[in-house]
Protein backbone atom coordinates (compact mmCIF):
# COMPACT_ATOMS: atom_id res chain seq x y z
CA UNK A 1 0.00 0.00 0.00
CA UNK A 2 1.14 3.54 -0.66
CA UNK A 3 2.67 5.24 2.35
CA UNK A 4 0.96 8.26 3.88
CA UNK A 5 3.13 11.31 4.45
CA UNK A 6 1.87 13.71 7.10
CA UNK A 7 1.22 17.31 6.14
CA UNK A 8 1.24 16.85 2.37
CA UNK A 9 -1.45 16.74 -0.27
CA UNK A 10 -1.10 15.41 -3.78
CA UNK A 11 -3.07 15.69 -7.02
CA UNK A 12 -3.53 12.95 -9.61
CA UNK A 13 -3.93 15.07 -12.73
CA UNK A 14 -4.70 12.15 -15.05
CA UNK A 15 -6.66 9.00 -14.26
CA UNK A 16 -9.58 7.06 -15.73
CA UNK A 17 -11.76 6.06 -12.79
CA UNK A 18 -14.77 5.77 -15.09
CA UNK A 19 -13.23 2.76 -16.84
CA UNK A 20 -14.72 -0.65 -16.09
CA UNK A 21 -11.49 -1.81 -14.39
CA UNK A 22 -12.80 -0.38 -11.12
CA UNK A 23 -15.61 -2.24 -9.38
CA UNK A 24 -15.78 0.15 -6.42
CA UNK A 25 -14.89 3.72 -7.34
CA UNK A 26 -15.84 5.06 -3.91
CA UNK A 27 -13.30 2.78 -2.28
CA UNK A 28 -10.59 3.75 -4.77
CA UNK A 29 -11.18 7.43 -4.05
CA UNK A 30 -11.21 6.79 -0.29
CA UNK A 31 -7.92 4.87 -0.46
CA UNK A 32 -6.34 7.74 -2.37
CA UNK A 33 -7.57 10.26 0.17
CA UNK A 34 -6.06 8.22 3.02
CA UNK A 35 -2.68 8.56 1.32
CA UNK A 36 -3.02 12.33 0.90
CA UNK A 37 -4.19 12.25 -2.73
CA UNK A 38 -7.05 14.67 -2.25
CA UNK A 39 -7.80 15.80 -5.82
CA UNK A 40 -8.22 13.74 -9.00
CA UNK A 41 -8.88 14.58 -12.64
CA UNK A 42 -10.84 11.90 -14.45
CA UNK A 43 -9.85 12.14 -18.11
CA UNK A 44 -12.09 11.42 -21.07
CA UNK A 45 -10.96 9.46 -24.13
CA UNK A 46 -14.21 9.38 -26.14
CA UNK A 47 -17.30 11.57 -26.14
CA UNK A 48 -19.26 8.82 -24.38
CA UNK A 49 -16.77 8.18 -21.61
CA UNK A 50 -16.16 11.92 -21.22
CA UNK A 51 -19.82 12.11 -20.17
CA UNK A 52 -19.16 9.35 -17.64
CA UNK A 53 -16.13 11.22 -16.33
CA UNK A 54 -18.23 14.38 -15.92
CA UNK A 55 -20.92 12.44 -14.06
CA UNK A 56 -18.29 10.98 -11.74
CA UNK A 57 -16.93 14.45 -11.03
CA UNK A 58 -20.40 15.70 -10.22
CA UNK A 59 -20.83 12.87 -7.71
CA UNK A 60 -17.53 13.14 -5.79
CA UNK A 61 -16.22 16.41 -4.37
CA UNK A 62 -12.56 15.42 -4.82
CA UNK A 63 -12.97 14.60 -8.53
CA UNK A 64 -12.88 16.86 -11.59
CA UNK A 65 -13.11 15.81 -15.24
CA UNK A 66 -11.87 16.51 -18.73
CA UNK A 67 -13.60 15.90 -22.05
CA UNK A 68 -11.95 14.92 -25.29
CA UNK A 69 -11.26 12.20 -27.85
CA UNK A 70 -8.05 10.18 -27.74
CA UNK A 71 -6.10 9.87 -31.02
CA UNK A 72 -6.85 6.14 -31.04
CA UNK A 73 -10.51 7.13 -31.57
CA UNK A 74 -9.86 9.79 -34.21
CA UNK A 75 -11.40 7.87 -37.12
CA UNK A 76 -14.76 7.76 -35.38
CA UNK A 77 -14.63 11.36 -34.21
CA UNK A 78 -13.94 12.87 -37.63
CA UNK A 79 -16.68 10.71 -39.17
CA UNK A 80 -19.23 12.11 -36.70
CA UNK A 81 -20.52 15.44 -38.01
CA UNK A 82 -21.96 16.19 -34.57
CA UNK A 83 -18.67 15.47 -32.76
CA UNK A 84 -17.39 19.05 -32.35
CA UNK A 85 -20.75 20.35 -31.14
CA UNK A 86 -21.07 17.48 -28.67
CA UNK A 87 -17.60 18.26 -27.33
CA UNK A 88 -18.56 21.90 -26.86
CA UNK A 89 -21.55 20.85 -24.77
CA UNK A 90 -19.43 18.55 -22.63
CA UNK A 91 -16.99 21.35 -21.89
CA UNK A 92 -19.85 23.28 -20.34
CA UNK A 93 -20.55 20.58 -17.76
CA UNK A 94 -19.93 21.44 -14.13
CA UNK A 95 -16.42 20.47 -12.95
CA UNK A 96 -15.04 19.82 -16.43
CA UNK A 97 -11.70 21.62 -16.22
CA UNK A 98 -9.79 20.58 -19.35
CA UNK A 99 -9.97 19.40 -22.95
CA UNK A 100 -8.43 15.97 -23.35
CA UNK A 101 -6.92 13.75 -23.81
CA UNK A 102 -6.23 14.74 -27.39
CA UNK A 103 -3.18 14.52 -29.62
CA UNK A 104 -1.27 12.25 -31.97
CA UNK A 105 -0.15 8.64 -31.52
CA UNK A 106 1.89 7.34 -34.44
CA UNK A 107 3.29 4.45 -32.39
CA UNK A 108 0.17 2.29 -32.39
CA UNK A 109 -1.64 3.97 -35.30
CA UNK A 110 -5.10 2.74 -34.26
CA UNK A 111 -6.45 5.61 -36.37
CA UNK A 112 -5.05 6.90 -39.64
CA UNK A 113 -2.55 9.75 -39.40
CA UNK A 114 -4.68 12.17 -41.42
CA UNK A 115 -7.69 11.41 -39.20
CA UNK A 116 -5.61 11.99 -36.07
CA UNK A 117 -4.42 15.35 -37.35
CA UNK A 118 -7.93 16.39 -38.35
CA UNK A 119 -9.33 15.26 -35.00
CA UNK A 120 -6.68 17.21 -33.12
CA UNK A 121 -7.39 20.38 -35.08
CA UNK A 122 -11.16 19.97 -34.78
CA UNK A 123 -10.94 19.58 -31.01
CA UNK A 124 -8.55 22.49 -30.50
CA UNK A 125 -10.62 24.80 -32.68
CA UNK A 126 -14.06 23.75 -31.42
CA UNK A 127 -12.98 24.19 -27.79
CA UNK A 128 -10.96 27.42 -28.05
CA UNK A 129 -13.79 29.61 -26.73
CA UNK A 130 -14.06 27.48 -23.59
CA UNK A 131 -10.64 28.83 -22.53
CA UNK A 132 -9.66 25.57 -20.84
CA UNK A 133 -6.23 23.91 -20.74
CA UNK A 134 -5.49 20.95 -22.99
CA UNK A 135 -4.26 17.51 -22.00
CA UNK A 136 -2.02 16.44 -24.88
CA UNK A 137 -1.10 12.85 -25.78
CA UNK A 138 2.00 12.75 -28.00
CA UNK A 139 3.69 9.47 -28.91
CA UNK A 140 6.22 9.09 -31.72
CA UNK A 141 4.71 12.19 -33.32
CA UNK A 142 6.60 15.21 -32.05
CA UNK A 143 7.39 16.91 -35.37
CA UNK A 144 3.83 16.56 -36.61
CA UNK A 145 2.42 17.68 -33.28
CA UNK A 146 4.56 20.83 -33.17
CA UNK A 147 3.62 21.66 -36.75
CA UNK A 148 -0.03 21.72 -35.72
CA UNK A 149 0.53 23.35 -32.33
CA UNK A 150 2.69 26.14 -33.76
CA UNK A 151 0.18 26.91 -36.51
CA UNK A 152 -2.11 28.41 -33.85
CA UNK A 153 0.62 30.51 -32.30
CA UNK A 154 1.48 31.94 -35.72
CA UNK A 155 -2.17 32.98 -35.91
CA UNK A 156 -1.86 34.81 -32.59
CA UNK A 157 -3.02 32.20 -30.08
CA UNK A 158 -1.10 29.61 -28.10
CA UNK A 159 -2.93 26.63 -26.58
CA UNK A 160 -2.02 26.08 -22.93
CA UNK A 161 -1.90 22.75 -21.19
CA UNK A 162 0.16 19.69 -20.29
CA UNK A 163 2.01 17.00 -22.19
CA UNK A 164 0.52 13.94 -20.54
CA UNK A 165 2.62 10.84 -19.79
CA UNK A 166 5.83 12.53 -20.86
CA UNK A 167 8.43 9.87 -21.55
CA UNK A 168 10.63 11.54 -24.15
CA UNK A 169 14.12 13.02 -23.94
CA UNK A 170 15.59 16.42 -22.97
CA UNK A 171 15.20 17.72 -26.54
CA UNK A 172 11.43 17.16 -26.49
CA UNK A 173 11.28 18.51 -22.95
CA UNK A 174 12.90 21.77 -24.03
CA UNK A 175 10.55 21.99 -27.01
CA UNK A 176 7.57 21.56 -24.69
CA UNK A 177 8.78 24.04 -22.09
CA UNK A 178 9.59 26.67 -24.72
CA UNK A 179 5.93 26.56 -25.72
CA UNK A 180 4.75 27.11 -22.16
CA UNK A 181 3.45 23.58 -21.57
CA UNK A 182 3.44 21.66 -18.31
CA UNK A 183 4.94 18.17 -18.06
CA UNK A 184 2.98 15.23 -16.62
CA UNK A 185 5.12 12.41 -15.18
CA UNK A 186 3.76 9.06 -14.06
CA UNK A 187 4.74 5.50 -13.16
CA UNK A 188 6.78 5.04 -16.34
CA UNK A 189 9.60 6.86 -14.59
CA UNK A 190 9.79 4.16 -11.90
CA UNK A 191 10.45 1.31 -14.33
CA UNK A 192 11.96 2.84 -17.46
CA UNK A 193 15.35 1.59 -18.63
CA UNK A 194 15.89 4.71 -20.73
CA UNK A 195 18.42 6.93 -19.00
CA UNK A 196 17.48 9.89 -21.22
CA UNK A 197 13.89 9.74 -19.97
CA UNK A 198 15.17 9.95 -16.40
CA UNK A 199 17.51 12.77 -17.35
CA UNK A 200 14.55 14.71 -18.74
CA UNK A 201 12.52 14.05 -15.57
CA UNK A 202 15.31 15.61 -13.51
CA UNK A 203 15.30 18.72 -15.68
CA UNK A 204 11.60 19.63 -15.45
CA UNK A 205 11.38 23.03 -13.68
CA UNK A 206 9.48 23.09 -10.41
CA UNK A 207 6.85 25.43 -11.86
CA UNK A 208 6.06 23.05 -14.77
CA UNK A 209 5.85 19.59 -13.19
CA UNK A 210 2.59 17.71 -12.67
CA UNK A 211 2.02 14.24 -11.21
CA UNK A 212 -0.32 11.67 -12.72
CA UNK A 213 -1.01 7.94 -12.65
CA UNK A 214 -2.87 7.29 -15.92
CA UNK A 215 -4.70 4.72 -13.81
CA UNK A 216 -5.68 1.95 -14.47
CA UNK A 217 -2.52 1.83 -16.59
CA UNK A 218 1.22 2.19 -15.91
CA UNK A 219 1.30 0.91 -12.34
CA UNK A 220 4.58 2.09 -10.77
CA UNK A 221 7.24 -0.16 -9.33
CA UNK A 222 7.22 -2.03 -6.99
CA UNK A 223 3.54 -2.74 -7.72
CA UNK A 224 3.85 -3.85 -11.35
CA UNK A 225 1.17 -6.42 -12.16
CA UNK A 226 -1.40 -4.79 -9.87
CA UNK A 227 -4.17 -2.44 -10.94
CA UNK A 228 -2.97 1.15 -10.91
CA UNK A 229 -4.94 3.54 -8.68
CA UNK A 230 -4.66 7.23 -7.77
CA UNK A 231 -3.12 6.25 -4.42
CA UNK A 232 0.01 5.27 -6.36
CA UNK A 233 0.75 8.97 -6.89
CA UNK A 234 2.55 8.70 -3.54
CA UNK A 235 4.96 6.10 -4.90
CA UNK A 236 5.57 8.17 -8.03
CA UNK A 237 6.22 11.26 -5.90
CA UNK A 238 8.66 9.34 -3.70
CA UNK A 239 10.60 8.08 -6.71
CA UNK A 240 10.76 11.46 -8.41
CA UNK A 241 11.77 13.25 -5.22
CA UNK A 242 14.70 10.88 -4.79
CA UNK A 243 15.63 11.15 -8.47
CA UNK A 244 15.56 14.95 -8.35
CA UNK A 245 17.32 15.19 -4.97
CA UNK A 246 14.54 16.86 -3.03
CA UNK A 247 12.05 16.02 -0.30
CA UNK A 248 8.66 14.49 -1.00
CA UNK A 249 7.11 17.37 0.89
CA UNK A 250 8.67 19.96 -1.40
CA UNK A 251 7.73 18.08 -4.56
CA UNK A 252 4.18 17.60 -3.31
CA UNK A 253 3.87 21.30 -2.51
CA UNK A 254 4.86 22.63 -5.91
CA UNK A 255 3.15 19.97 -8.01
CA UNK A 256 -0.10 20.55 -6.12
CA UNK A 257 0.25 24.30 -6.66
CA UNK A 258 0.92 23.74 -10.38
CA UNK A 259 -2.19 21.56 -10.75
CA UNK A 260 -4.31 24.20 -9.05
CA UNK A 261 -2.95 26.92 -11.32
CA UNK A 262 -3.34 25.05 -14.60
CA UNK A 263 -6.73 23.44 -13.98
CA UNK A 264 -8.27 25.94 -11.57
CA UNK A 265 -8.90 23.32 -8.91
Amino acid sequence: MAQKHDYITLVDTHCHLHFSNYSNVSQVIAEASKCGVTKLICVGTTLADSRQAAKLAAKYKTVWASAGVHPHEADRFVADKHGPSQLKRLLGYTRVVAVGEIGLDLYKNYSAKDAQERSLRLQIESSAQADLPYIFHVREAWDDFWRIFDSYESAGWRPRGVVHSFSAHPKQLEESLSRGLYIGLNGIMTFTQDSWQLAAAKLVPIDRLLLETDAPFLTPSPFRGELCEPKHIVNIAEFLAQLRGESVERLASYTTKNAAQLFGL
